[in-house]
Formats: structure tokens, C-alpha cells, sequence
């Protein structure tokens, strides 16, 4: 069972991140008003380059893992590292809450709060552009894409035991921007150089995208993606973890 103290903080994270009006627009509102912009404006039936996918349902997947990766990236890292520099975290450390708790709770929450984004998303594309697919299509897109951003939740957690609350945000921005750009959740990859899309391949945006792509196409999101995934979530969590015991260790 998980310990009552790390429950308890998982729901005082997304209480007080569900008050905050500066969340609910660039996590919820934000990402749904790009897939306008970038999705909306086309034709239906406009392919994208190097997918067989229509532009509407190209960047509804593209907006809401970009969603999700804005409500588990953006407030987590720079939160986590306030906290370190107000103390808070050293406060935690003195209740029943375990070593791991902290940043289990910090991981859990930040997965929970990137629901929405991924839901409102789903709704402007079907309401707006009459984006269409299988009941189990759309459940296995909601589950994967919000199942794969507990990889940049754990990220969020790592960034935030990196640096300071001065640096935190340019370095938390940098990531943000670079992964979302180069992993296709701007624009399709295929418009790159040949050379950027071997180094964009490997990148945990790509991946991320393409569970979403592969299930959009009826399929099932592929090994190799999964994969990436899967390896990037152990790097991120064991960051995070050393991290936070060599916070522990200046405490």
C-alpha cells in the first residue's frame, strides 16, 4: 500500500495546481488553442509529410502530448526547486513521509494533472474538426499518451534537483523547447535534414508521438517506441533519485 504521506502530498499537488489560473491555461487551454493554429486551419484530407496521417489528426496527438509534456515538465521542475531553496523539502524530510515519497508524490501528481490537457485536446479536435475515430482508439490514446508523460514528469523531477531557483527555468526551457521541436510535436520530422532525423529518432518526444500516431493508423504503438520510452523513464527516475539523495547529504 503506499504510505499515507505520499498520498496526502499527491493530493495537495494537484489541489493547489488545479487553483492556479496560470496552469489551466498553458497546460489545458493553451495546447488546444495550437492544434487550431497549426491543425485547424487545413484541409482534412491534407496528408502529412512522411505519415499517412491527415493534418487534424496529425497535431491532435502532436498538441495533446505537447500538453501533457507542458503540465509535467514546465511547473514541476521549477516548483521542485523553490522548494529545495525555501526549505520545504527539508521540513518533509523531518514527517513519517519515506526518502522516495517526495518524489514519487511529485512524479504521480504531475501525471495526474496532464489528463485534462490530453482530454481538452481530444475535444477541440472532434467538436472543431470532426476528427473521428474507434471508442477503443480513443481510450488507447488517452491511456498511452498520458501513460508516456510520466517520463517527462520524472525528468520534471530531475531538473528540479539540478538546478537552482535561479537557473531552473532557462535550463527547464531549453529541454522543453528542443524536445518539442525536434521530437515532431511541432512540425512533422520528415521536413528535417536527413541527418537531424537519425539524432530526432532516438529522442523521447519521437517516440512519445508515435504511440499515438501507430494506434491513430489502427495499430498498436510500436516495440521500438515503447522501448525508448521505457528506457528514458529509467534514466530520468534513477536522476532523480541520485539527485535527491545528494540533496538529502547537503541537508
Amino acid at each position: 500500500m503506499p504510505n499515507p504521506g505520499t498520498t496526502k502530498l499527491v493530493r495537495l499537488e494537484v489541489t493547489r495546481a488545479l487553483r492556479n489560473k496560470k496552469y489551466l491555461f498553458f497546460t489545458v487551454l493553451y495546447p488546444a488553442a495550437l492544434f487550431l493554429m497549426l491543425g485547424g486551419t487545413l484541409s482534412g484530407t491534407t496528408k502529412v509529410m512522411g505519415t499517412e496521417l491527415t493534418m487534424p489528426a496529425f497535431y491532435m496527438v502532436a498538441m495533446a502530448s505537447f500538453g501533457a509534456l507542458t503540465a509535467v515538465l514546465m511547473g514541476n521542475s521549477e516548483r521542485i526547486a523553490k522548494e529545495r531553496e525555501a526549505g520545504w523539502t527539508r521540513q518533509l524530510r523531518l514527517t513519517s513521509l519515506p526518502g522516495h515519497g517526495y518524489v514519487i508524490a511529485k512524479t504521480a501528481s504531475a501525471g495526474v494533472l496532464s489528463l485534462p490537457a490530453i482530454l481538452v485536446v481530444f475535444a477541440v479536435a472532434a467538436a472543431a474538426k470532426g476528427v473521428r475515430f474507434e471508442a477503443w482508439q480513443w481510450l488507447a490514446l488517452t491511456g498511452s499518451i498520458w501513460a508516456g508523460s510520466l517520463v517527462f514528469a520524472a525528468l520534471g523531477v530531475a531538473l528540479g534537483y539540478l538546478a537552482s531557483g535561479d537557473t531552473v527555468r532557462p535550463i527547464t526551457m531549453l529541454c522543453y523547447f528542443g524536445l518539442s521541436i525536434l521530437g515532431g510535436l511541432w512540425m512533422p520530422t520528415a521536413a528535417f535534414p536527413q541527418w537531424l532525423q537519425n539524432i530526432c529518432a532516438w529522442l523521447p518526444t519521437h517516440a512519445y508521438a508515435g504511440l499515438g500516431q501507430a494506434i491513430e493508423l489502427g495499430g498498436a504503438p510500436h516495440a521500438r517506441d515503447v522501448a525508448i520510452l521505457a528506457g528514458y523513464f529509467v534514466l530520468f527516475t534513477g536522476a532523480a533519485a541520485w539527485l535527491y539523495r545528494k540533496d538529502s547529504l547537503k541537508a
